[in-house]
């Protein structure tokens, strides 16, 4: 209730000028604003939507054999990722076995979902890798963005 109230209280203070029938008018003034957000919102959360189009970046990332770095190409239509590849660039054989797994089943956890709504944890048996490919889409989602 105490949320309510507080939620009230703000209300009021925004329909104070217009007291009795012209706030209903006011609160729709207010609703415009998100309206407009909430358009936005459709395409991408955060307010903001992303250009369509392919996009590569590398993300690094720490393993217990030291830094290590993965590609990660995006393609973006309507702020939804459409494909996903994953480069590998392992330095050492252990390394090269979880990339190889994370880069197999990404596809599986990213491709029709929203670019905002990206975060990977574990992929394949991987989870080191995804630290990496979290970094690059940081990147791209940066560099996408409109």
């Amino acid at each position: 209730m105490s949320i309510l109230g507080a939620a009230g209280c703000a209300g009021a203070e925004a329909e104070e000028p217009p007291a009795g029938t012209p706030a209903s008018e006011q609160p729709m003034t207010d609703a415009t604003t998100p309206a407009t957000g909430g358009a936005a919102e459709g395409a991408g959360t955060a307010g903001g939507t992303y250009k369509d189009g392919t996009y590569s970046d590398t993300g690094a990332y720490q393993s217990p054999a030291g830094q290590e770095e993965v590609g990660v190409t995006l393609t973006l239509e309507a702020d939804v990722v459409t494909a996903v590849e994953v480069e590998p660039m392992p330095d050492n054989p252990t390394t090269t076995e979880y990339q190889g797994r994370f880069a197999g089943g990404i596809a599986d956890a990213v491709v029709g979902k929203k670019l905002d709504e990206l975060s990977v944890d574990k992929v394949a048996g991987s989870s080191l890798t995804s630290g990496g490919f979290n970094d690059a889409l940081g990147k791209i989602k940066s560099e996408a963005r409109l």
